[in-house]
């Protein structure tokens, strides 16, 4: 049963910002800003900009608030969204808590807000800066545009909320990216992929119906299950490079992370199919912000 909201309230605008996704715009940053803080002790002098970190932060917050709103417009303007056969929580648009043209107006003014916070960014990084703006804009509304359709969806994961995020917020403090810089940021996106793939998981059969050939409906039900595993533990294998450059506990600590991906797989697998894989999704998103939590403390203890 739909929950009644009063259109275009502060309430509505909330579920449409949709704030629990907000961990996957967090923690890269975090993982970006804590290997530039432990590497920032090798100069003298005070090289790591707080105001550099915080603009960081914002954009990546304003981005994702961004790409939310253009998934729920764009996917309600396909027809994607039907408040009848969704499985997932529900959307803005498509439960007429939000209008169409009010959308397109948050949408605007969410895409200009990110690009004025991200600007300064330029006073630190350069004027590449701007490219990777662009690039962020850009590739925000290609993704539900036409990307998420043809299976792109989780290689975009892997750039825009693993390299790109964590590899820019620590070159903008110390403007040189290493490679353990690199596999953290790999590792990252694998994580956080894990969300895009239970939810397609979830919506496996509609998206097949719908024509949306995510790699979920590419690989199957089965293959995705066990890729929704692999990426964990992968993910922390790869922090074999901390333990490598004398950071033991960023790869010890997260291995509590994967304990609970590895419980959230288990009742992915329990489910299978509906709606009661929101729980899933709930709970991959816990599991993020526990990973990104325990690598930042693990680098800078």
């Amino acid at each position: 049963m739909s929950m009644e909201v009063k259109k275009n309230s502060l309430r509505a605008w909330m579920l449409a910002a949709r704030p629990k996704t907000l961990t996957g715009a967090a923690v890269p940053v975090m993982i970006g800003l804590a290997l530039a803080w432990i590497d920032a002790q090798q100069y003298e002098g005070s090289v790591f900009s707080w105001t550099a970190a915080v603009l960081c932060l914002l954009f990546a917050f304003i981005m994702q608030i961004d790409a939310n709103f253009v998934n729920d417009f764009v996917d309600y303007a396909k027809g994607t969204d039907d408040r009848e056969t969704r499985l997932g929580p529900e959307r803005a648009c498509a439960q007429g808590w939000v209008g169409i043209e009010s959308m397109k107006h948050a949408i605007a003014a969410t895409t200009i807000l990110a690009c004025i916070v991200g600007l300064p960014l330029v006073l630190f990084g350069g004027l590449e800066m701007i490219f990777v703006g662009a690039a962020c804009v850009v590739f925000c509304f290609l993704y539900t545009t036409h990307l998420s359709y043809i299976g792109l969806g989780d290689l975009l994961v892997l750039l825009f909320f693993g390299l790109v995020p964590v590899c820019i917020t620590y070159y903008v403090q110390l403007h040189t990216i290493t490679p353990q810089v690199v596999v953290a940021s790999l590792a990252c996106g694998l994580v956080i992929d894990a969300l895009l793939l239970v939810n397609n998981f979830r919506d496996r059969d509609t998206d097949s119906f719908a024509g949306k050939k995510t790699l979920v409906v590419r690989i199957g039900a089965k293959a995705s299950l066990a890729l929704y595993l692999g990426v964990g533990i992968v993910a922390c294998l790869m922090g074999l490079m901390f333990w490598y450059n004398g950071h033991q506990l960023a790869f010890l600590l997260p291995l509590i992370y994967l304990a609970f991906h590895f419980f959230t797989w288990l009742r992915m697998k329990q489910l299978w199919e509906g709606r009661e894989l929101n729980t899933c999704l709930e709970k991959t998103a816990r599991n993020i912000f526990i990973y990104g939590l325990l690598v930042t403390i693990g680098l800078l203890l």
